[in-house]
């Protein structure tokens, strides 16, 4: 996860969620998103 830049990793995110993957993987990238402290709601960071 170390290798995902802030915006790469809320794009997996959406995506992730957006797809409806293994909520497992959902919840991992989760995590690092609030240990990173990122705000999953701000779209406009994406494109």
């Amino acid at each position: 996860m170390a290798m995902l830049t802030d915006e790469m990793l809320l794009e997996s995110y959406h995506m992730a969620t957006e797809l409806n993957l293994d909520r497992e993987f959902i919840a991992l990238l989760l995590a690092e998103i609030h240990k990173r402290d990122l705000n999953t709601s701000d779209s406009s960071i994406l494109h």
